[in-house]
């Protein structure tokens, strides 16, 4: 009989236990799962995606099909990314990377991962990016986005325009004295509002020092296409234009190529090219020579290490539109080549430059404000 109540007692005694380790082990085992399920699902619903793991904060960016490489915005911004990690002690592929597209189908995609990865900022480099911005941010409320080159809506959106047409203005300035021909070039990348700035505001700049000059302009329908960049610049310059001005992305890549190569051929031919975005001297380099006469800068760089400032100072502009100017040093013309940028011309550029953030000239930036323009000259 004892040992019967021995019996029952011991199995009530290891029943108990049992009990109380399952409920034990299932508390930790809970919190820590829960844990987990938090943090997956913070990157895929967005309700805390804007968080970086110990409240660090993280950037990054996703391009357009040109390439972080493409010698002109993306690399620019990507430039500006780099800089800014640097200067706050950001590790790359951690507090701050970069997601390559290779093509538009690509753009959601990267977007996704980069929210999924737990990135407080993500930018869109180029407006081809702008639905996809729009639509991933409404998806993920808590995540700040930033596209460049474009108006976005979306609170959590800030929106990065330049006045581009006002830098291609003096663009068409320096052509306008430096051709001897009287005939320039431009090599546009997709015809749209926003390439349609940069032709605008170059036409006028050109017509305003001479209105006799004749302009070639020509699309490629690609910012990633070298080869049609290389075609259009070779019959441009063998149509009697001595200066290109390209906004192509890495399509005008071939736009300097073409020149180098005519150069090569005759190195007493005079051929030009303006380069867009950043200074793209290097690209017209030839031996002892260089064919790029100037280049309108357009500083994404300094632009996207701006909004990332305001963004890790917990004053992220979100559904604002800014734009970036003259007056704000985030546009201008690069004076590298100094022995093909005379004096004369540089004197010229000022002088307009003057006039614009004076406000005695208002610069077109579409082609119906051109078309007035030049009946005003």
């Amino acid at each position: 009989m004892k040992i019967k109540k021995f019996m029952l007692m011991l199995t009530l005694l290891l029943a108990l236990g049992m009990v109380l380790g399952a409920c034990g082990s299932g508390d930790e085992g809970s919190g820590s799962d829960s844990g987990g399920e938090d943090t997956e699902n913070s990157g895929s619903d967005g309700s805390d995606s804007g968080s970086a793991e110990g409240g660090d904060f993280s950037v990054a960016m996703v391009t357009d099909v040109g390439g972080v490489d493409d010698k002109s915005f993306n690399q620019s911004a990507w430039e500006g990314l780099q800089a800014f990690g640097e200067e706050h002690g950001l590790e790359e592929d951690e507090g701050y990377d970069y997601a390559q597209s290779e093509s538009d189908a690509d753009y959601n995609t990267n977007l996704n991962r980069l929210v999924r990865q737990g990135y407080n900022l993500i930018y869109g480099i180029g407006y081809l990016l702008q639905p996809a911005i729009e639509e991933v941010a409404s998806q993920y409320p808590d995540t700040n986005f930033s596209i460049v080159d474009s108006v976005a809506e979306g609170d959590n959106i800030a929106s990065i325009t330049f006045k581009e047409h006002q830098g291609s203005f003096l663009a068409g300035v320096a052509a306008a004295h430096k051709t001897e021909s009287n005939h320039v070039g431009f090599v546009g990348g997709v015809d749209g509002d926003l390439i349609n700035k940069f032709e605008a505001g170059y036409i006028a700049g050109v017509k305003s020092v001479n209105k006799d000059i004749e302009v070639d302009v020509e699309y490629a329908g690609s910012f990633a296409a070298s080869d049609k960049g290389k075609l259009i610049a070779s019959n441009m310059y063998s149509g009697g234009a001595d200066v290109i001005y390209h906004a192509s992305g890495a399509t005008g890549n071939g736009v300097f190529a073409q020149a180098k190569d005519i150069k090569n051929n005759n190195p007493d031919e005079n051929v030009w090219v303006i380069g867009v975005d950043r200074d793209q001297h290097e690209e017209g380099a030839i031996g002892d020579d260089n064919v790029t006469l100037t280049s309108m800068v357009k500083r994404v760089d300094i632009a996207v290490q701006d909004v990332s400032q305001q963004a890790m100072d917990g004053e992220f502009p979100g559904g604002e539109v800014l734009e970036y100017g003259l007056g704000d040093e985030a546009i201008s013309i690069a004076r590298t080549n100094e022995e093909a940028l005379t004096e004369e011309i540089t004197t010229a550029i000022e002088e307009w430059k003057q006039k614009i953030t004076n406000g005695d000239i208002e610069v077109p930036s579409t082609r119906d404000e051109l078309k007035e323009f030049e009946s005003s000259l």
